[in-house]
C-alpha cells in the first residue's frame, strides 16, 4: 500500500454571507498508519450536509470543533485497509465522521460497520444513514404525528425531507412538501408519493400553501426557517407540533431573517422542539430497522446527486446550499 499521497480538502476561511468554493484547499497529506487499536478506512463516498455550513460559523460548535486548517468535518463510508482494532477486520465496511479525505484512521468512536451486500453503500449516507435517522428521530420520537393529521416538510426534494414526508405517508398523514423550482416539486410528488407539494420560488407561495394544507397543519418538519418557516406558522393549527429539524435559510447570512408570526407559538398552544440527531443515537437499532424494511418493500425511495472526485466536492458543497442538488449531496471519492 503506497502511503505517498492522501487527497484532503480543508477548511481555510470563515466565510461570512455566502460560503465559496475559495473557504476550501485541496491538498496532499501523509495516509495514516493504524497504531494499536485504530484501523485505517479508504473512504469511498463523502457526504455533503446544511449543518457543515454551519460547523464553519464563527463561534459555532454544531458537532466537533472545527478549526482553520483543519480537514473539513463529514461522514464517509469506506473500507477497513489496514487494522490493530480487535473489532474492525480488513476488508470490512465502515460509516462514520472520518472528513472530507480519502483515508482516515480511527479508534472505532462514533463509527459503525454496514454491509454493503445489503444495501448500496452510498445508501448508509443518505436513507440508511443519518439523513434517515434524523428524519426517522424528527416524526417518531419528537412530532409524533397521527393518522389523518396533516404534515409540512420544507427542504422536501432533500435527503432528510424527502424521507420526512414517506414517513407521514406511512404514518397515514397527509404529506405536504415545500420545495424550490416546478421540478423538484414534480419529484417530491411523482417519485416520493407526497399528496401535494408547494414552490416556495412562486409569486403566490402563500396562497399555494393555504390551497394545499385546507385544513390548517398538525406538523411541521422545518429545515429551512426565515420566510418559508414565517409562512408555515400562519397555517399551524392549535397544538401544532414543530420538530425543527434546520434553518438552512439563515446559515450563509450575515444577519438573521426576523420573523414576524412567532406569536403563532403562543397562541396555538404550539409544541416547538429543536434537535440534533447526535444526541439520539439510543434510537439508531429501531430507526435502521424500520428504514432498511420500509426499503425493501419498496414504501421509502430516494435520489441520490454525486459529484466525480474529492476535488468537487468544494464545488459541490456551495452547489447544494444553493439547492442545485437532488436528494442527497453525495461525492464519490474512489
Amino acid at each position: 500500500m503506497t502511503r505517498a499521497r492522501n487527497l484532503q480538502v480543508r477548511y481555510v476561511n470563515a466565510p461570512r454571507g455566502w460560503v465559496r468554493e475559495a473557504d476550501f484547499a485541496v491538498c496532499e497529506g501523509e495516509i495514516p498508519r493504524a497504531a494499536e487499536g485504530e484501523f485505517v478506512v479508504a473512504n469511498r463516498y463523502l457526504s455533503l450536509d446544511p449543518y457543515q455550513r454551519r460547523q464553519m460559523m464563527p463561534g459555532v460548535e454544531y458537532a466537533t470543533a472545527l478549526r482553520i486548517g483543519d480537514v473539513m468535518v463529514g461522514r464517509t463510508v469506506g473500507e477497513v485497509i489496514e487494522s490493530r482494532h480487535p473489532q474492525y477486520r480488513v476488508g470490512e465496511f465502515v460509516c462514520g465522521s472520518l472528513g472530507w479525505q480519502q483515508f482516515s484512521a480511527s479508534d472505532g468512536a462514533g463509527v459503525h460497520k454496514v454491509d454493503p451486500q445489503a444495501a448500496p453503500l452510498s445508501a448508509y449516507l443518505g436513507v440508511l444513514g443519518s439523513p434517515g435517522l434524523t428524519a426517522w428521530v424528527g416524526l417518531t420520537s419528537i412530532a409524533r404525528p397521527q393518522p389523518h393529521e396533516t404534515v409540512i416538510v420544507s427542504a422536501a426534494a432533500g435527503a432528510v425531507g424527502g424521507v420526512a414526508g414517506q414517513i407521514a405517508k406511512i404514518a397515514g398523514c397527509r404529506a405536504v412538501g415545500i420545495a424550490g423550482g416546478a421540478a423538484k416539486c414534480a419529484f417530491v410528488v411523482d417519485t416520493l408519493g407526497f399528496d401535494a407539494c408547494v414552490d416556495y420560488k412562486a409569486p403566490q407561495f402563500r396562497e399555494a400553501l393555504a390551497a394545499a394544507t385546507p385544513a390548517g397543519i398538525d406538523v411541521d418538519f422545518e429545515n429551512v426557517g426565515g420566510a418559508v418557516f414565517d409562512a408555515v406558522l400562519e397555517r399551524l393549527n392549535d397544538y401544532a407540533r414543530v420538530a425543527l429539524c434546520g434553518l438552512v435559510s439563515q446559515y450563509n447570512l450575515t444577519a438573521p431573517y426576523p420573523m414576524q408570526n412567532l406569536a403563532a407559538l403562543l397562541n396555538k398552544n404550539v409544541m416547538l422542539q429543536g434537535f440534533r440527531v447526535g444526541n439520539y443515537q439510543q434510537h439508531r437499532p429501531a430507526a435502521m430497522n424500520d428504514l432498511a424494511q420500509w426499503l425493501a418493500d419498496g414504501r421509502l425511495k430516494y435520489r441520490e446527486t454525486v459529484a466525480a472526485g474529492l476535488a468537487d466536492a468544494p464545488r459541490a458543497f456551495v452547489g447544494m446550499l444553493r439547492g442545485e442538488n437532488l436528494g442527497k449531496q453525495l461525492v464519490k471519492i474512489a
